[in-house]
């Protein structure tokens, strides 16, 4: 599947974006990221109009990049302000300026037409920024197309034999699923309801619950990029108050950011953010060294199957069933928007 252009991805961790110059590529473009004096991010191609030499590995000299090369000076905005050896500068000396938004600790960068780019299409992730949740991040690369990975989160019945130990218990597998698409918003929601269910490790030492608990797991995809899970962990039998207060459960926000590299690899952002236990440093260390592990086994899995795929005869046809309604939803919905930015 071609790209899906014409939309917003992201880029980095707020963290990661400062004043070194940060190297990316997104949807096949290498891309320079970094910060300005003022705090502001900035986003160039990473190639000198010149040599083609990579700006991100040259230096920087106040808010403008001197390319390592031959001294060729770029102003944040991509354009070239001196060249060696002469004063008159090429009316074409610049370089593409990409459309940068950081909200709720993401830099975003938009990939296509910078005259379509709206910073109201980007989907919120407020909690990640929320004082009232505590959250751990990473970013691990995946040598497989991000179509495999979408494919994996919407699935979630893997947990119980991929993420056995971790976050996998036998009702994963066994409580059927629910789909809905938002056509127009262009949404995938899918839900699991598990009732009475085993209380798998990530959550029994993060919450300290004991004994068996009832389990949600409410998927939204805003695709290309982004991927929310809404987990919700109580005691069996607690259910949310007439009012809607459910202050008796513990709440996990789950995001990945979805970021194609290339054709065949992935920046996999994750992020957890907990209502629980906000003190705890030793719950942190816990969720993200965990969080981590079960993210290195989908990579491990992943990078498996994109061999198989490359080596499959043409023509080869898979077999859906019940549970990955969400999944061909996506990949429906997915299709439809790289045929309408190609």
């Amino acid at each position: 599947m071609p790209f899906v252009r014409n939309q917003w991805y992201v880029a980095a961790h707020s963290e990661e974006v400062g004043d070194e110059l940060l190297a990316r590529t997104i949807c096949g473009e290498p891309i320079v990221f970094y910060r300005t004096s003022a705090g502001r991010p900035v986003a160039l191609a990473d190639r000198c109009v010149h040599r083609r030499f990579p700006l991100s590995a040259s230096n920087r000299d106040g808010d403008r990049i001197v390319c390592g090369y031959h001294g060729f000076t770029y102003d944040p905005d991509g354009t070239c302000v001196a060249v060696p050896g002469q004063r008159r500068i090429p009316r074409t000396a610049r370089v593409p300026a990409y459309p940068v938004v950081e909200q709720d600790t993401l830099v975003w960068v938009w990939i296509g037409d910078a005259g379509k780019a709206d910073p109201a299409r980007i989907p919120r992730a407020p909690w990640l920024g929320s004082p009232d949740y505590v959250t751990v991040r990473g970013m691990e690369p995946l040598a497989a197309r991000y179509e495999l990975l979408v494919d994996n989160l919407l699935d979630l019945s893997h947990e119980t034999y991929l993420h056995a130990g971790y976050i996998g218990t036998p009702e994963v597998a066994e409580t059927p699923i629910t789909t809905e698409v938002d056509e127009d918003a262009g949404i995938v929601y899918v839900s699991r309801r598990m009732k009475d269910a085993e209380c798998p490790p990530f959550y029994a030492r993060s919450t300290g619950i004991t004994g068996r608990i009832d389990r949600w797991q409410d998927i939204e995809y805003h695709p290309p990029c982004l991927y929310l899970l809404h987990s919700r962990i109580a005691p069996a039998g607690v259910e949310p108050g007439p009012d809607g207060d459910d202050s008796a459960a513990c709440h996990a926000e789950i995001v990945y950011a979805i970021t194609p590299e290339t054709e065949t690899t992935t920046h996999d952002f994750w992020m957890v953010s907990r209502d629980f236990a906000l003190e705890d440093e030793e719950v942190s260390r816990f969720l993200a060294e965990s969080n981590r592990t079960v993210i290195l086994q989908d990579v491990a899995a992943l990078n498996l199957l994109e061999q198989v795929i490359a080596g499959e005869p043409e023509g080869y046809q898979e077999l859906s069933i019940n549970i990955d309604t969400g999944g061909l939803a996506a990949r429906r919905l997915l299709a439809r928007m790289a045929e309408a930015s190609s």
